[in-house]
């Protein structure tokens, strides 16, 4: 800095200074710019390779033997029809087609008749000793509970559904709804009573009895709903789960009563 007189301005300083460190870079052999680095580190693109299709013309198709319907391992060279072992062979003919000489079934009887591949000892399964829902599980002739969704065989003596096992009686130990004869009214004798209340004999008595879905549509019993944990999801509500104990306790008879008097209490908060 003393080499540079005192009354210099700031632009000659710099220009000054410019120079030494080219000179500098000069001498030390750094003075190549951007693009000679960039062409020294980038390596060599290798041509690109041209595909060449193969003529394959020359070689023959590949054929499935199903297609071809010839089977080289059997004697007629012919490939065997796959049938169902669950479908009984007389109820097919030799080319496939079913018998247009059978009687025609209707649509909701089993394709199969049950009773001639149904055996007791195989198909049910004793579970636990409950005269209210059964004590025999069967998934054929048992029908399924709407709450508790066990399909048993009830405990009822005169049941001629679940003692000889024939489909065309009704089962005295599950309700029928007199309106919608659906699903949604099948409810054995423990459900019936634990969960609302009421006694199978009364109900089997009354050709009248509607279940609560029914109920619900009438309207003639207000807050009167099924409790059971798929319709309470649907409402997006919590099951109650074992409450009997605590309806109970608290001076109800069934669970539906208790729930009852709760939305009802709910309703006339937000009223």
């Amino acid at each position: 800095m003393g080499r540079f007189p005192a009354k210099i301005d700031y632009e000659n300083i710099r220009n000054a200074r410019i120079s030494e460190n080219q000179a500098r870079l000069a001498s030390l052999g750094l003075q190549k710019t951007i693009s000679e680095l960039r062409s020294i580190t980038t390596p060599l693109k290798s041509p690109k390779r041209k595909h060449v299709k193969a003529d394959r013309s020359s070689f023959p198709l590949r054929r499935s033997d199903r297609l071809k319907q010839i089977n080289p391992s059997s004697p007629d060279g012919l490939i065997p029809i796959r049938r169902s072992l669950r479908l009984p062979s007389d109820l097919s003919s030799p080319n496939g087609d079913v018998d247009e000489e059978k009687e025609k079934r209707s649509a909701n009887a089993p394709f199969v008749d049950v009773r001639l591949c149904y055996s007791p000892e195989v198909s049910s399964e004793r579970r636990c000793m409950s005269k209210g829902r059964g004590s025999v599980y069967d998934p054929v002739f048992g029908i399924c509970c709407h709450f508790c969704r066990q399909k048993k065989l009830c405990g009822e003596e005169d049941c001629k559904r679940c003692n000889d096992l024939d489909v065309d009686q009704p089962c005295l130990g599950k309700t029928d709804c007199s309106v919608c004869h659906s699903t949604n009214g099948v409810l054995c004798r423990a459900c019936l009573k634990v969960r609302y209340g009421e006694e199978m004999e009364e109900v089997r008595n009354n050709k009248q009895w509607k279940c609560p879905h029914c109920i619900e549509e009438e309207g003639t019993k207000p807050y009167w709903i099924c409790n059971s944990s798929l319709c309470l999801k649907k409402r997006k509500m919590v099951p109650t789960g074992i409450a009997i104990y605590r309806a109970r306790e608290l001076g109800y008879e069934s669970v539906a009563h208790l729930l009852m008097d709760d939305l009802q209490r709910r309703a006339d908060r937000k009223g």
